[in-house]
């Protein structure tokens, strides 16, 4: 068993780590883990329970981790720049406060490291068009503009180099961006089968966390781009803005009963799903504990307004007191800079040796 499954063998819930069969085209580096997340609004309970709260329990079992807060990517779509300022500080604030430590993590903001964008120019000369033309996020985004840019086309190479850049070989994602890391280990073996052996495999990560649905429409994932914030819940709601969206959540009228149930009875699983996430416990003990109690619908939301609102409500009023020293928080995204640059230097003065510019 390798050194790494048994890292995640030994995390409190169990989790997957997807890899390939070994392939020698590809380098032996130390274990490394990288993430990003874009500054795109304050994030909600689903990027928190699904993305954050991994970063977290991460931080205490490797030794060298890099998140970025990925502003070069959050340009794919017109941004309001003096919003976009403010939103890469609010996201860094609101990492912090959700339990990432500064100096355990390297946390810094992507586009103050400019080897990114000098690593995804040279990888973009061994992507070819049909490659990218194939990956679901390009045609499903795509539709959704009238005049798509080339950002959008080719940020899938961008977060390539992300990856590369500091030689990562676990990258957690969601499981719609499986297409996009496997393209990074394409370009990782192309380039070292074209210029020298030098970037090692990235293996994804994804927790068991099952993923939260949106408050009014179950059938969709909770997310930030719905323009319905009742949505969703940000971690910077207040107590009652969580109570009065949990109120209106969507569930059904099958039962006054309490069962999980995701294909027939969608918006009570969902809501199970949040108190399971958030406790620990299975959906199973959540449906026993309600039965315990003797809950119906409007009793179970109750319970789940108390269960997010222990959750939340220290994160957002710590995120409030690191915001409150700007100071402060630039000083920690430029000792992140610092950190994060020392690695892509490096790596990018080996990449250009190898393919000749230097």
């Amino acid at each position: 068993m390798s050194k790494l499954l048994r890292h995640f063998l030994n995390f409190r819930h169990c989790h997957r780590v997807f890899s390939q069969r070994k392939d020698d085209s590809f380098a032996q580096c130390p274990e490394r883990v990288f993430s990003g997340i874009q500054p795109t609004g304050v994030p909600h309970l689903g990027n928190y329970v699904g993305a954050i709260r991994n970063w977290v329990r991460m931080q205490e079992r490797y030794d060298s981790i890099l998140l970025s807060i990925v502003d070069l990517h959050s340009i794919t779509v017109q941004q309001n720049p003096a919003e976009l300022r403010e939103n890469i500080q609010v996201m860094a604030a609101c990492l912090i406060a959700c339990g990432i430590n500064p100096d355990k993590t390297i946390l810094f903001q992507q586009s103050s490291v400019k080897e990114h964008a000098e690593l995804c120019w040279i990888l973009g000369c061994l992507c070819s068009l049909p490659r990218l033309e194939h990956l679901p996020q390009w045609r499903d985004k795509s539709k959704k503009v009238s005049d798509p840019k080339v950002g959008l086309y080719t940020y899938p190479i961008l977060q390539s180099a992300d990856i590369m850049l500091y030689k990562s070989t676990l990258v957690p994602v969601g499981e719609d961006q499986l297409t996009h890391l496997e393209l990074a280990r394409d370009l990782a073996r192309a380039f070292n089968r074209q210029y020298g052996t030098l970037f090692p495999a990235c293996n994804s990560y994804i927790g068991d966390v099952p993923k939260i649905r949106s408050l009014k429409d179950p059938s969709s994932k909770m997310s930030k781009s719905d323009n319905n914030a009742a949505s969703r819940i940000d971690l910077t709601d207040s107590s009652s803005t969580v109570r009065d969206k949990i109120a209106k959540a969507v569930t059904d009228a099958v039962s006054k009963d309490i069962t999980f149930d995701p294909e027939l009875r969608p918006g009570i699983s969902n809501l199970i799903d949040i108190c399971s996430a958030l406790t620990g416990k299975s959906s199973e003990d959540i449906v026993k504990l309600t039965q315990d109690k003797g809950m119906d619908k409007k009793t179970f939301k109750e319970f789940v307004t108390e269960t997010v609102n222990e959750s939340i409500q220290p994160i957002s009023s710590e995120m409030q007191q690191i915001l409150s020293d700007r100071g402060h928080l630039r000083s920690i995204l430029k000792q992140g800079q610092e950190r994060a640059s020392v690695l892509a230097e490096e790596t990018i003065k080996q990449v250009k040796t190898l393919v000749g510019l230097s």
